[in-house]
Parts: C-alpha cells; structure tokens; sequence
C-alpha cells in the first residue's frame, strides 16, 4: 500500500471515529427524548461508559499496535466500531444503547494511539499532516450532527447508527485487501523505518522531558473537557440558542455541520504555524482566544450565537495538533503509540466525565454557566502552556 493510499485510510478512520461517538449526542437531544419520554439530562449519562472505555482501552490498544501491528489494529479498529455501532442502532432500551455504546467506545479507543502513530511515522516535520488527518476527525464530528440530523427527520435515529457502521465495516474490508496484497512492500519499508529510526525526535535532559511530558499531560486533560463539552453540547446549545433559524433537527446539523467544518481550517493554520514558529507562542495564543470567546458566548442568541460558535471552535480544534506534535517529537518511533496512547487516556478520561457534568450544568443552570466555566479552563491552559521550553521549537521549514 502506498503512503498516499495509507494517509487516506487513516484520515477516513480518524473521521469514523468521531463521527460514530458522537451520533449519540444528536440522537439524545433530538430523538430519544421525545421517543423514550426521557429528558436530555436522564439520557446523556448511558454515554459515559463508552467514553470512559474510549479513554481507559486506548493503553491496551497502544501496547498491542506497538508488540504486534499497528496496520492490523487499524484493521480490528475498522471492523470492530463499525459492527458495533451497527447493533446500537438495534437497542430497544436505555440499558441496551449503553452497552452498544460501550462497545462503540472500547473499538474507538484503537484509533488515536495507533492510527496518529502511523500518521507521524517517518515524518520529520508532523504539524500539517496532522492537522490534515485532524480535519478529518474534525469532519467526523461535523457529519455526526449533519449526518443524524438528517436520518432522524428522513428514516429514524436507528439508520443514524446502521448506516455509517456498516460503511465503516466495508472501509474495513478494502483496507484488509490492500494489507493481504502489499504485506510484503510494508515489512520492507518497516525494516528501513526501524533503522532510520522511525522519524525524528528530540533529545531533552530528564528535567525538561519531565516539565514537557507534565505540561502535555495537563493541557491534554483540560483541552479534553473544553473538546468535549463544547462537541457534545452544541446540538442543543443550537437547539436553545438558534432560535427561528433551527426549525428542525436537520437544520440543527446543517448549522453543526457548517460551524465544524469551518473551525477544522483552524488545525491547518495552527498546524502550519508549529511547523515553522514556537510550539509555545502558538499554543498561547490559541488558549487566549478560546477563553475571550467562550466568555462572549454568554447570553448571546441568534446569529451572534452562531458566529460566536465558529469563532470558539476555530480555538478549539486548532489546539488538537498542537500536543500531538509535543508527544511525536519527544517521543521514539519503537514506544511512540504507547505515548499517543497515555495522551489519549488522559484525554478520553476527562471527556467521559465531561458528559454526565454537561448534563448536570444545564440540568440546573443551563448553558450561561457552562461557557464561564469553560473561560477558566482555557486560561489554565495558557498557563500551564507559557511553561513550554523553547527547545521545542522545529528546524524552520524552506517555502
């Protein structure tokens, strides 16, 4: 398989990936609420198991890519979220959709180690690769509210499932071929990759490596919670917000659709700046524009909402390359899923319990204080981040 052939099939995995965790999100707030005659708030939590296993599994899943294969996990990761997804859309019960989403979850977990470790494979300067392979992801979590919204009004939330899991089933399929047909071509390249070390990383002294590793640690587990309450809540931020101009549950995920994929141009941005300038500068300026926004947020309805929204998830998606540089460049080739995949445990792990608190903060409140809270967040990370050591900065990139 060539390398061209393989980046595709990774960033089609990244934007399965958010986009089957995610489909929940728009079927609790505009399905299964009226259909179960539960509110959003009893609903969100069955979400939570399959966002814990989508943190907690990722360990386990980057320890078997780096013993045994990274492509043949891409493969069970294909296969495995895609099936599942499938038989959620089966459930009958708040207990059964759980479990599903708990399977859903526990496959997922597969892609960020593995799939980002291939990604940067071989790879000196990372930053625009990854913010390609993150714009998928980004797609992903855009088509989720588009892509159900539509199947709810068109077919039933049950299709919003089926559908996507049984084209990732067959994505799985075609990737399985290619694999079988160029198995001997990848354990060349495999050879040479290991002997060349498996792309390029830094040598930092224990105390910097110790500083950088606890500053990707901590800015991971905030940017988690800012990530995922602002992906998981904004269908029904949309829903209370948009007023007149969200008449229907298609026109909500036309609206999610538009303000994702636009904010996905903030990961090429950024991750053309980290190529070229500070890892630190850029991750600060990042953080402080978030914060700015989510504050502008309160209390704002209507168009203003709306181009608020664009302008908070442009910061927001922008952060996500942003570590995954830090991770691949301190990182060697022959542990580097194990080290996406503690980045992405820590990452999953506040995203899970991000969603039981979404619901809880608009149970009693209501969104005008979820965005204040979401303000201090980003202006942790900004200082968490200005601690960032300038040996990090890459070798400048020729136009």
């Amino acid at each position: 398989m060539s390398q061209r052939a393989e980046f595709l099939f990774l960033n089609l995995g990244h934007l399965y990936d958010h986009l089957l965790m995610l489909v929940f999100a728009t079927v609790a707030a505009l399905a299964l609420s009226q259909e179960w005659g539960m509110t959003y708030a009893e609903l969100v939590p069955y979400a939570t198991p399959g966002f814990v296993a989508f943190g907690v599994c990722a360990l386990l899943a980057g320890w078997i890519a780096d013993k045994w294969s990274r492509e043949g996990m891409m493969l069970v990761f294909f296969v495995g979220i895609g099936a599942s997804a499938a038989l959620t859309g089966l459930a009958d019960t708040p207990l059964q959709i759980g479990a599903g989403l708990l399977a859903v979850g526990v496959f997922a977990a597969i892609y960020h180690p593995v799939g980002i470790a291939l990604v940067v494979q071989g790879r000196t300067h990372t930053g625009v690769p990854l913010a390609i392979n993150g714009i998928f992801g980004n797609l992903g979590v855009a088509i989720a509210a588009l892509l159900t919204g539509a199947l709810i009004d068109q077919v039933g939330w049950r299709a919003a499932f089926v559908v996507p899991g049984l084209v990732s089933v067959a994505t799985g399929i075609v990737y399985g071929v290619m694999l079988h047909r160029t198995r001997a071509a990848r354990a060349e390249a495999r050879r040479v990759g290991a002997k060349a070390g498996g792309g390029a990383s830094l040598t930092l002294d224990r105390s910097t490596m110790i500083r950088v590793v606890a500053i990707i640690i901590t800015s991971t587990a905030i940017g988690g919670l800012v990530f995922q309450s602002t992906t998981f809540a904004l269908p029904k931020v949309f829903e209370e917000r948009l007023g007149d101009l969200a008449v229907s549950a298609t026109m909500i995920g036309w609206y999610g659709f538009l303000v994702f994929a636009v904010a996905a141009v903030g990961q090429v941005i950024v991750g053309y700046l980290i190529d070229r300038y500070s890892v630190r500068v850029v991750f600060v300026v990042v953080a402080a524009l978030q914060a700015i926004l989510f504050f502008t947020m309160i209390g704002l309805t209507g168009w203003n909402a709306l181009l608020v929204s664009v302008g908070f998830m442009l910061a927001v998606f922008g952060q996500i390359p942003i570590n995954d540089v830090l991770v691949g460049r301190i990182s060697k080739s022959e542990w580097r899923s194990r080290m996406f995949a503690l980045r992405y445990i820590v990452t999953f792990s506040v995203m899970a319990s991000s969603v039981p608190l979404i619901g809880w903060i608009h149970g009693h409140w209501g969104f005008d204080t979820l965005f204040p809270l979401l303000a201090l967040a980003a202006l942790a990370i900004l200082v968490c981040v200005a601690m960032l050591p300038r040996a990090l900065t890459p070798v400048p990139v020729r136009a």
